[in-house]
């Protein structure tokens, strides 16, 4: 049996211990080819094998050992047949897909297309549905955890406003729960969007009683006052997305043309998604990769390992992307608790 494994999107801490879950729970009987650079590697037909002296130690890594790529390789009539094509040249019987929503709705349109595929969720956005956790989110919030901890000495000393830009374009998790941890002063995600004018009260009042403040912002969230995501619109991916990033700055000249406080803005990106996944994300990530090998082994294929309590489930692909998991008010509210 050969079994393509590939990894799609944003890379993610964790990775590679799927990756080596997926093999080190292999049957002697079975090969598993790596495609390299997300769905690409099957347009372009770039593979290597894996065995277990490929996947030594690399679940400590970050990154993932396979490549990625944002590919929609079935955007076309002429790809979706390369496509096709490569799959019964390269032989394979079925595929893991780990990735987000965009590399799960590839893998869900190839089983409806009667492809043998089992999916494992991954994002640091942690907005999955029906799934508790996804790996690499536990990295991402202690990172920007970390990041704000260090950023109170800075913003006391100074007795500047210190906009923070977090990852997350719809789901504000990783801002929450890392603004939260680390005692951020308001924490603002795109489920629950305010005015500009809210944002300089909160401003105002918090700097009139502390002299400092740190504001936690996603990048994803959008004041209702512009009504639109701030990116780079010109800048858009194979599924359409456009580039965001920027509203930490554009919130800091606000702030600092409105009130006249020393506002600084710092963009954490891509430092919350590298480098070496926690023990929880390592342990998780693992537990997927056997998942999906005994899915495969059962040819239990359309479906996605899930994370529900303790245990890891099997779903419908179409469960794990119908929605997006976005934070319950109830949540915002214990936060907005301790905004001052």
């Amino acid at each position: 049996m050969r079994v393509g494994v590939l990894t799609g999107g944003g890379d993610c801490p964790g990775l590679n211990a799927v990756i080596r879950g997926i093999v080190q729970s292999s049957s002697e009987d079975t090969e598993i080819i790596g495609i390299l650079h997300g769905w690409k590697g099957l347009l372009t037909k770039e593979t290597r094998s894996l065995d277990l002296d490929d996947v030594e130690g690399i679940h400590i890594l970050g990154g993932t050992i396979l490549g990625t790529s944002r590919t929609y390789p079935l955007k076309t009539p002429e790809m979706k047949k390369e496509l096709e094509d490569n799959i019964k040249e390269l032989e394979l019987d079925s595929i893991i897909a780990i990735g987000g929503d965009d590399t799960l709705s590839v893998a869900a349109k190839l089983s409806s297309m009667g492809y043998s595929v089992v999916g494992v969720p991954k994002t640091i956005d942690n907005d999955v549905s029906n799934t508790d956790y996804t790996f690499g989110y536990h990295t991402a919030v202690n990172v920007g955890a970390d990041a704000i901890d260090r950023l109170h000495s800075t913003a006391k000393s100074h007795g500047r406003v210190l906009v923070v830009e977090l990852m997350g374009r719809e789901a504000g998790w990783i801002t929450l729960e890392a603004g939260m941890a680390a005692g951020a002063h308001l924490i603002l995600i795109p489920e629950f969007p305010k005015k500009i004018g809210e944002v300089i009260e909160y401003t105002k009042k918090r700097m009139a009683k502390n002299g400092y403040m740190i504001i936690a912002v996603a990048e994803g969230f959008s004041p209702t006052d512009i009504g639109k995501y701030v990116g780079r619109e010109d800048e858009v991916d194979a599924f359409g997305h456009i580039r965001l990033g920027g509203i930490a700055h554009y919130l800091a000249d606000i702030i600092s043309e409105k009130t006249g406080f020393d506002t600084r803005s710092i963009v954490l990106g891509h430092l919350l998604r590298g480098g070496t996944p926690t023990a929880f994300d390592r342990i998780l990530g693992t537990r997927y990769g056997v998942r999906a090998m005994e899915l495969v082994n059962k040819k239990d294929f359309g479906r996605m390992v899930a994370l529900q309590g303790n245990e890891i489930v099997s779903i419908p692909i179409e469960y794990g992307i119908a929605t997006k998991k976005l934070v319950p008010y109830y949540y915002y509210q214990l936060a907005e608790l301790f905004f001052e």
